[in-house]
């Protein structure tokens, strides 16, 4: 099955607009997040299917008894339904496909990478009034319950499975070396979520340069998000110029030289160059 498209650009603009509102928003949704990235990457999903997957997450959450107990009752509840009774979990292939980021395509296949069903572990148990939030481990997304004298984690890759002490430290030494740090452990902020999913997807697309597309449209919504590297900017300028916008690549190069000028002069000067290198390729 080919990977999703994006949408129109009257379509994709207003996505664009309704992304950067809620992502400024007090308290910005998680959900609606999402499944505006994923309306970014598929110009199949309309409000319709957006709204069909806000109804699925509030199916599920109806399916889970009332208030189960404690963190670890919580978590036994969520794997029984979701890791169990559903399916939700992910394989190794799930890696390899764009659909494993979007939130509308993982409640459909239930399979997905970690962090996105970390989402709808999350989306599911908030509905029902779990102590849930996310955990940012370095390289796997996992799930916590409860508050840091009683947290359990759990991995809804895995199927939910509850990992041990032993078993998050494992996580962390295979994806960094480095021995696991208790601030690891600490609530995920949902735009910190939403900024590591759009990290994931601008790294599925930068290994296959033929989607440059998707490379350009997550790198636009990741810098609708309050906070983010301001080399963005310059990723989004080689876009703009890999895809024959060299007139808008330069303008976007020498915006970004000038924010690099009150560090490295230097370095200024030759995105500057690159930027007349870019408008060249007009003649």
């Amino acid at each position: 099955m080919r990977p999703p498209h994006p949408p129109e650009p009257e379509r994709a603009a207003e996505v664009r607009r309704r992304f950067g509102d809620e992502a400024r928003a007090e308290r910005p949704d998680l959900a609606v997040l999402c499944l505006l990235v994923g309306a970014a990457a598929d110009g199949g999903l309309d409000e319709a299917g957006m709204d069909a997957a806000q109804i699925e997450l509030d199916r599920l959450a109806g399916l889970l008894p009332f208030r189960p107990g404690g963190p670890r009752s919580w978590a036994a509840a969520l794997g029984e339904l979701l890791g169990a009774r559903c399916e939700f979990r992910g394989s190794p292939g799930d890696y390899q496909r764009l659909r494993s980021s979007l939130l509308h395509e993982v409640l459909r296949r239930r399979r997905g990478l970690p962090i996105l069903l970390s989402v709808v572990w999350m989306e599911v148990a908030r509905r029902a009034g779990a102590p849930v939030y996310g955990v940012a481990l370095p390289g796997h997304f996992v799930v916590g319950f409860g508050p840091p004298e009683q947290q359990v984690l759990v991995d809804p890759f895995d199927g939910g499975r509850v990992l041990t002490g032993s078993d998050a430290e494992l996580l962390v030494a295979g994806a960094t070396g480095a021995p696991l740090d208790p601030a690891m452990l600490s609530p995920a902020e949902p735009l910190d979520v939403v900024m590591r999913i759009l990290n994931n997807i601008r790294a599925w697309a930068a290994a296959r340069p033929e989607r440059s597309d998707v490379s350009l449209w997550a790198v636009e919504l990741a810098l609708l998000l309050p906070s983010h590297p301001a080399r963005l900017r310059y990723e989004r300028a080689q876009l703009l110029v890999q895809r024959g916008d060299f007139l808008g690549g330069g303008a976007e190069l020498d915006a970004y030289a000038d924010v690099v000028a009150a560090v490295d002069d230097a370095a200024a000067e030759r995105v500057r160059r690159q930027a007349h290198a870019a408008r060249a390729m007009l003649n």
